[in-house]
């Protein structure tokens, strides 16, 4: 793929990343099953990119939506939380998806992303309030992520078999 192609592919997959991170802040919260769990909508992209171009797409595309939505709607606090949530969920996902002799799919794949992403978030709320009892509450978190990245890994799904894109891109391995 020729340059001009893969920046205006990764610029239309960071700006579908935005438009999802929009439309989940005027969602209600999941407050009702844990206070500050969210469906995770943004992560459909980076999992579609990551299956469809790889982990070097996915981190571009995660890291422009993470610091252009924390720019605009979120600062600091927000951007600290979200990138050591969302790095260590792209690790994970890509650590994950590595273990295909296991036959990982992509919705396992998914929930493995949405419990890292707790746990990054939450690490890094243990080092700012310097107390790590925090992490007690990552059995709630992972109820919750289970449900989550099984819906995010079936719309993934759904998209990276009809996406378009693929034959626009060379498969990562």
């Amino acid at each position: 793929m020729n340059r001009t192609k893969k920046l205006v592919y990764l610029s239309l997959m960071i700006s579908q990343s935005l438009v999802l991170y929009i439309i989940e802040s005027f969602l209600p919260p999941l407050s009702f099953i844990a206070p500050g769990a969210k469906l995770g909508l943004a992560n459909i992209i980076t999992l579609s990119v990551l299956y469809i171009s790889g982990v070097r797409d996915a981190f571009v595309v995660l890291a422009m939506r993470i610091l252009i939505s924390s720019f605009f709607s979120g600062g600091v606090s927000s951007f600290i939380y979200s990138i050591s949530g969302g790095m260590l969920s792209l690790l994970a996902m890509s650590a994950t998806k590595k273990l295909s002799r296991f036959d990982i799919s992509i919705v396992g794949v998914s929930v493995s992303g949405a419990l890292f992403y707790n746990i990054g978030q939450l690490l890094a709320a243990a080092a700012i309030i310097r107390n790590i009892k925090i992490l007690m509450y990552l059995p709630v978190l992972a109820y919750v992520s289970v449900g989550t990245g099984i819906f995010v890994g079936i719309v993934s799904k759904f998209l990276v078999e009809r996406s378009g894109f693929k034959k626009y891109i060379t498969k990562a391995p």
